[in-house]
């Protein structure tokens, strides 16, 4: 069976990052998502649904998003090891 390449799947392998530099992205990708949910869901509580409800998610999230990232990194491996006692070894 041969698996069958298209032309852009070697670019794309050409541009990823190197697997040392998993835990940042991880970092990114994670703060950015729950940064973005977290400042929703507290903006609509704390604010209301208006009609500048984005504008004021926007300004949140600003702020937000890298205090996030840089909790993510500092916090990972505290959860890692915490992960690791709670979890059975086989």
């Amino acid at each position: 069976m041969t698996i069958r390449r298209y032309p852009g799947q070697r670019l794309l392998a050409a541009r990823k990052l190197h697997p040392r530099f998993t835990p940042i992205i991880f970092a990114l990708y994670m703060s950015t998502i729950m940064a973005f949910l977290m400042t929703l869901v507290i903006t609509a509580v704390s604010a209301g649904v208006s009609d500048h409800y984005f504008s004021q998610v926007w300004h949140a999230y600003r702020v937000a998003m890298p205090s996030a990232f840089v909790c993510i990194l500092v916090v990972r491996p505290l959860v890692a090891r915490l992960v690791q006692l709670t979890i059975r070894s086989h």
